[in-house]
């Protein structure tokens, strides 16, 4: 299909097309059965993710923004007769709940350059639980692996944080470079982020202000590094933090907490 559309990967749009059946096939289990269930895919390409989610059941949304591989996806389209849907357009710009009036997985080889704020939107608002169900996405695994960190390690920081304060988040499979065409300068890994319970008395945009500024100066201590949110001192005190501790060094627990005194 791709030498027949003549497509090649778009450096420019993150594009490394996924082709191994099996792989695919693999990735499409991860978020259980998909029978019935709508899909959202962002970045479809060619369609190798695509059509393995329509052979596990699914009715697909895909949102695609490089018209150069809408022809490969049309043929999807009749080969699948009522079970895939394609949007030309940025993902960055489209609410995924104007496109679905019923809960949905998203699931997605995302373009490695717009993935994360991608990723970061679908984990904000104070609404909650949201409407998608579930989240597996693949990333660079440098990224993967802070989405899934822990305290008091370098790969943790204000991703691992908006990931899990309400998230179940884990790394689900590895992809080795060799996986893709063409092949990426580095390897890859699968995260798979379910909806947990919302901490109460806690705002979303709160938290999200608060380790935007903890993490933003990471080197540097809270007490510097907070300086600049009001009532972020007396709050620390109030709970008991040390000012002197550095943002690396608070749980996801206490960063809830945190939002919340604030």
């Amino acid at each position: 299909m791709i030498a027949r559309h003549g497509l090649q990967a778009s450096k420019a749009l993150g594009q490394n097309f996924l082709l191994d059946e099996q792989l695919l096939d693999r990735i499409a289990k991860i978020p259980g059965s998909l029978k019935d269930k709508a899909v959202l895919e962002v970045g479809p390409g060619p369609g190798g993710l695509t059509r393995a989610l329509l052979r596990a059941g699914a009715r697909v949304t895909a949102i695609e923004m490089d018209r150069r591989c809408l022809p490969a996806l049309a043929e999807l389209e009749a080969a699948f007769p009522g079970k895939l849907r394609v949007i030309e357009g940025d993902a960055m710009k489209i609410d995924p709940a104007t496109l679905f009036d019923e809960p949905y997985a998203i699931v997605a080889n995302l373009p490695y350059n717009v993935g994360t704020a991608l990723f970061v939107g679908w984990l904000s608002g104070q609404q909650w639980p949201p409407q998608w169900s579930s989240l597996t996405l693949m990333f660079q695994q440098e990224v993967a692996q802070r989405i899934v960190a822990t305290p008091d390690s370098s790969a943790y920081g204000r991703l691992a944080v908006l990931a899990q304060w309400r998230n179940e988040a884990k790394l689900a499979l590895k992809v080795h470079r060799s996986a893709f065409t063409p092949p990426p300068k580095v390897m890859s890994a699968i995260i798979h982020v379910t909806p947990g319970i919302m901490p109460e008395n806690v705002s979303a945009r709160t938290l999200e202000r608060v380790t935007e500024a903890a993490f933003g100066q990471r080197r540097k201590m809270l007490r510097q590094s907070l300086k600049g949110l009001p009532g972020a001192s007396a709050a620390l005190d109030r709970l008991g933090i040390d000012p002197q501790r550095r943002a690396e060094t608070l749980s996801v627990a206490e960063f809830v907490s945190l939002a919340r005194e604030l």
